[in-house]
């Protein structure tokens, strides 16, 4: 049995619910955990040791709600060391980072909150930024791209003991990007620099050495991204999108079957072996869940 918190996200504010997906050979089925304890959208997710989190968001919040592996919530008893919007979430080691964001400008705060559901506050990131996105090769959090007035091409990878370095900056600056991790790689995919989409992959392998993969087979942005077996998956996005690219791990891309309904702004996340794809905008608010396996 596999378990996933998946966040469901529209382009406006609406009401968070998250949905326990578990996986009995061929059969998944549904349940409702605790809600958040406050309503919020434009948060982060990220995992560590035993529970999934989702911090900050509309407001802003400051707000951490974790949910360990019996969906049990609790609240770390540090909340974001600033409440804002619009950052982003990865992990690495023994943490889970909660990276830049909107404070009502532009946020370089990284919060990291351990095992035990501590948290500390390493190095701000290199640019104050929002809407960055997150993703993990081997010991390195990575967190790339963003917005602040313009688009940015900064990346800031931090190691598992929270040292943070500053790798090759993305290939196109941009936001609203996807990202996924498969094999020795975190991808970030697609993206958006105001009324331009872009089919752009930037790759960093473990060793945070920088390379491009084929493009996206379709430029968008808004589209989500999620790991499954031996790929990185990105689905939908702007358009709205039916679209999905699936990355191994050589970076070879092939284009699997496409979303049910062609939705932007879904959230991807990875149960068990299967990947899923969540809500969305189809022009309406979306409650459609795709899933993929390997």
């Amino acid at each position: 049995m596999g378990e996933a918190i998946v966040v469901k996200r529209g382009s406006g504010v609406v009401t968070i619910t998250f949905e326990n997906y578990k996986v009995y050979g061929d059969t998944v089925t549904r349940t409702i955990p605790t809600a958040l304890s406050a309503a919020r959208n434009w948060l982060a997710g990220a995992s560590v040791g035993d529970y999934a989190l989702f911090a900050g968001g509309s407001g802003p919040s400051s707000v951490v709600d974790a949910y360990d592996t019996d969906l049990i919530r609790t609240t770390p008893t540090a909340a974001l060391s600033a409440a804002r919007a619009w950052l982003a979430g990865t992990s690495v080691g023994n943490y889970a980072l909660f990276a830049g964001g909107n404070t009502g400008s532009a946020s370089a705060v990284v919060d990291a909150y351990d095992t035990n559901l501590t948290r500390t506050t390493p190095t701000p990131l290199s640019v104050e930024r929002q809407s960055a996105m997150g993703a993990s090769a081997g010991n390195y959090a990575i967190f790339a791209g963003g917005y602040r007035g313009s688009y940015f091409n900064t990346v800031d990878a931090y190691d598992t003991d929270l040292t943070r370095f500053t790798p090759k900056v993305l290939s196109v600056a941009r936001s609203s990007v996807a990202a996924a991790s498969v094999g020795d790689y975190a991808l970030f995919a697609g993206g958006d620099t105001g009324s331009t989409y872009h089919s752009t992959v930037d790759a960093y392998d473990i060793d945070l050495t920088h390379s491009t993969p084929t493009a996206l087979s379709a430029a968008r942005g808004f589209l989500a991204g999620a790991s499954v077996g031996n790929y990185a998956l990105f689905a939908g996005g702007s358009g709205p999108s039916s679209v999905v690219d699936a990355y191994s791990a050589n970076l070879t891309r092939t284009t699997p079957a496409a979303l049910s309904t062609a939705r932007r702004d879904l959230a991807g996340a990875s149960v068990g072996n299967y990947a899923l794809f969540a809500g969305g905008y189809t022009g309406s608010y979306s409650s459609v869940v795709d899933a993929y396996d390997t």
